[in-house]
């Protein structure tokens, strides 16, 4: 009688029967077992999907510009609040901003800061009329706004080209046009936040505790 044939355990993988596998590859192995149907393929992708590491390689910067220097750091920081903090050092009058007004400026708000194809900045309907122009005189709660703009802004071609007592006699100016300073007045760090603006308590503050 021939003797019985000996059944040998199946292959997995590749595998034979004397070598062993991980507990995660038998349970990965006998899931895909018996994957013949559709809604056990979609189990086992899943489950692979949530057991097996997943590696992201970092993205690559595109390698634009340089860090910056404390001291160019220092040049950035021009901002003026309306307590005049930030204000630097320097002064300028109406008669003095006159002049420069109509060099840098005029070409784009008009003469005497009306008309031009730049905004308004002086004149204007009342803010509680159907359409209110909103300008420096009957808009702007604080005059230290106009200086923090102009020095940032103006001119439009060449922003940051005005020197501080430029921007002190444009301001100055733009204050005279609207009736709120004499010509000769100067403004400084010290005078200029002391001007009070016609529409100053216009507008609802976010802390009212905070003065």
């Amino acid at each position: 009688m021939p003797k019985p044939r000996r059944l040998s355990r199946p292959r997995l993988f590749g595998l034979s029967a004397g070598q062993r596998i991980s507990p995660f590859r038998q349970v990965v192995t006998q899931s895909l077992r018996h994957a013949s149907r559709p809604s056990s393929r979609v189990s086992v992708l899943i489950l692979s999907m949530c057991i097996l590491p997943t590696v992201y390689a970092a993205p690559e910067g595109p390698k634009l510009g340089q860090p910056l220097t404390a001291q160019e750091l220092i040049g950035l920081d021009i901002h003026v609040f309306p307590d005049g903090y930030g204000l630097p050092a320097g002064r300028g009058t109406a008669r003095e901003g006159k002049d420069i007004y109509n060099t840098q400026c005029a070409s784009c708000h008009g003469m005497k800061g009306s008309g031009g194809s730049a905004g308004e900045l002086t004149g204007g309907s009342p803010l509680h009329s159907a359409h209110p122009d909103q300008t420096i005189g009957n808009y702007w709660p604080y005059a230290t706004t106009i200086f923090d703009f102009v020095r940032r802004s103006m001119p439009l071609n060449a922003p940051r080209s005005l020197s501080d007592d430029q921007v002190y006699a444009i301001t100055a100016y733009l204050l005279h046009i609207n009736g709120l300073l004499d010509e000769d007045a100067v403004m400084d760090a010290k005078s200029l936040p002391a001007i009070r603006m016609p529409n100053q308590e216009g507008f609802v503050r976010v802390w009212p505790d905070r003065q």
